[in-house]
């Protein structure tokens, strides 16, 4: 049974959330199988705050099968999925103290999932992308880890396309500057 739900495709599977049954159960299930693992990372990514990620991230799906209950026609679940994390994230954003220093990352190299492999120049893009504007930082995110387009990325934050695609290149020229900058101070 659970195949001929996996074969369903996210629109018709959203439509079934609403009977509140055994079907809208497994409907569910696939629709989390499918896209848990990447609001998850989007949130991880967002917040770079695990703990904080995975309450978002179980929030997200909470208010994702709430909205099921509402009348519209799901055209797009993982935008969907990730219009409400987004939205999330920057409420969390808003309402916690949520700064980390500079030079915090400088000595504390715990907040990367990295393994002892990892070169120096990922862990200084991962510091440059941390230091950026939250109006910069998502849609880079969106974009490079999440692999959205253009298109939806603005369908997602609300913005303009022409907005998003400056924002992404002003996000890589900052990241460009950062990096160079830390560069700069490890070799002196």
């Amino acid at each position: 049974m659970a195949n001929k739900f996996e074969e369903f495709d996210d629109a018709e599977l959203y439509s079934l959330l609403k009977n509140q049954d055994s079907n809208s159960e497994k409907a569910f299930s696939v629709l989390y199988d499918r896209h848990s693992q990447r609001l998850f990372a989007y949130c991880k990514r967002f917040l770079n705050n695990r703990e904080a990620a995975q309450d978002i991230f179980q929030e997200a799906f909470v208010k994702f099968y709430n909205a099921s209950r509402q009348e519209r026609i799901m055209t797009n679940v993982p935008a969907f999925l990730l219009r409400i994390a987004r939205n999330l994230c920057l409420n969390y954003k808003r309402t916690e103290i949520y700064h980390i220093a500079f030079e915090d990352y400088m000595t504390d190299t715990s907040s990367f999932d990295s393994d002892e492999n990892t070169n120096d120049l990922i862990s200084l893009v991962r510091i440059a992308i941390e230091q950026l504007p939250d109006e910069y930082k998502e849609p880079f995110i969106l974009r490079e880890y999440e692999g959205l387009g253009y298109a939806d990325i603005a369908e997602i934050t609300g913005e303009s396309l022409s907005n998003i695609k400056v924002r992404i290149h002003r996000a890589k020229l900052r990241i460009k500057d950062i990096v160079a900058e830390l560069e700069a101070v490890g070799q002196k």
